[in-house]
């Protein structure tokens, strides 16, 4: 297992990134801390803003049971991985140096498990040293759906909240050549 890093959260998240792309309006909101998009997921912490600690690990299959009791939260969901660039990042300051590449078999979906402590610790508020830690851990594995492995106080009451939490959008439809063609005169003025 590698070693944990410092993360800086805006705003109450940190991605699991494939190449930087966050399509949020694609964005399941539903399990209150690992959030799927149409590819790589958005992780929830407690605090708004300031660094949490994150550990990275990628494997080649399901972790052989459950972590110790010492995380309060886990939550597993799959993630495409369209480049194989899967990487923990912050959303301001990008990928985490040190932190090991996610999406080690190349392009595809895995099985990303995310444990939790502390987001219950400074509720939406800044913190400057890290209260929150992370374990993200990834293996090749077909879609499904998410998993709720183990809950706290903090999901709970983001569950009980989801309800008005923004739903996923459809991808856009694909532009004929005709409303691409269009669009590119459009933009050059």
């Amino acid at each position: 297992m590698s070693a944990a890093h410092n993360v800086y959260v805006p705003e109450g998240t940190f991605g699991v990134l494939d190449a930087g792309e966050i399509p949020v309006q694609t964005a399941d909101w539903s399990n209150g801390l690992a959030v799927p998009m149409s590819h790589g997921a958005l992780i929830v912490t407690g605090i708004h803003t300031g660094e949490i600690r994150a550990t990275a690990t990628p494997m080649t299959g399901p972790p052989p049971g459950l972590a110790d009791d010492l995380w309060e939260e886990i939550v597993e969901v799959s993630v495409h991985a369209p480049t194989g660039g899967l990487r923990v990042e912050s959303l301001e300051q990008g990928p985490v140096d040190g932190l090991a590449p996610l999406s080690p078999a190349g392009p595809g979906w895995y099985r990303l498990r995310v444990h939790a402590r502390g987001r219950g610790t400074l509720p939406d508020k800044t913190s400057p040293e890290p209260v929150e830690d992370y374990l993200v851990m990834t293996w090749p594995a077909p879609w499904a759906d998410a998993d709720i492995l183990r809950t706290s106080g903090r999901l709970e009451h983001d569950l009980a909240h989801a309800a008005g939490a923004p739903q996923p959008q459809p991808p856009a439809p694909a532009r004929s050549k005709e409303q691409e063609a269009l669009r590119r005169r459009l933009l050059r003025g």
